[in-house]
């Protein structure tokens, strides 16, 4: 019997980027499966529906994986699929990362599944990779806090924590809050730090742009709605 496989599957993080950013590869192992684990199943099927492979979407399978799913259901769900390959779809750019589908890449090392990471979009890292700042140490610390004095606190430690070991800081919050969040970093930070800003990647609005806090004071930009990527270094 050949060796069960989990693939995790990267997905497009901008609208319409489908025949840009997806590879072959990852066509080509859509195109052999017909179960997948995926964080939103709307979203998945109109990803699927997009490739344009050929695939009927009403004769695929899904089970959703979010970050309510417990590893006990991740294992039932592995169960009932008596042997098949399992794809991994997340929301948005690659599960795993910052994604819950890394539960089912837990349980799959645990039962034995080979576990087969495909290549594609991730915001965090084409962040980092536009930013000019540490690739070579780095923390991505997820949503900032939303009370204000916490996340004032927040930013005080990222940005220490980037000075003293000069280790890139990258985090972000949701879209509708990412404007006040610049806001913030412009009156919290000191003038000198760097701030890297990543927004739209990958899509046709696509801003990637690094100043000092102090130089950001005089740029005007909005990032409200827009799913954007901070990175902080001194």
């Amino acid at each position: 019997m050949s060796e069960r496989k989990l693939f995790m599957i990267p997905m497009v993080i901008a609208d319409n980027t489908e025949q840009d950013v997806i590879s072959d590869q990852v066509k080509h192992v859509i195109k052999s499966l017909d179960y997948f684990l995926v964080e939103n199943v709307r979203t998945a099927r109109r990803y699927i529906s997009k490739l344009r492979l050929g695939l009927t979407i009403e004769e695929l399978e899904f089970d959703v994986l979010d970050r309510k799913t417990k590893p006990e259901q991740v294992e039932a769900f592995f169960a009932k699929t008596k042997g098949k390959n399992i794809g991994i779809l997340s929301e948005s750019g690659c599960p795993g990362i910052a994604d819950p589908g890394a539960v089912a890449a837990s349980v799959a090392h645990r039962q034995g599944l080979r576990v087969i990471p495909l290549s594609g979009p991730s915001s965090i890292f084409m962040a980092l990779m536009g930013s000019g700042f540490n690739g070579q140490s780095f923390v991505f610390h997820g949503y900032v806090p939303i009370d204000k004095k916490d996340r004032e606190q927040k930013i005080r430690e990222m940005e220490d924590a980037a000075a003293r070991l000069r280790q890139t800081q990258i985090f972000m919050d949701t879209p509708y809050r990412n404007q006040k969040l610049f806001e913030h970093l412009i009156k919290v930070c000191h003038p000198n730090t760097l701030l890297s800003v990543a927004k739209g990647i990958t899509g046709d609005e696509e801003f990637i742009s690094t100043k000092t806090i102090g130089e950001w004071k005089r740029v005007k930009i909005n990032v409200h709605k827009t799913p954007t990527i901070f990175s902080l270094y001194a």
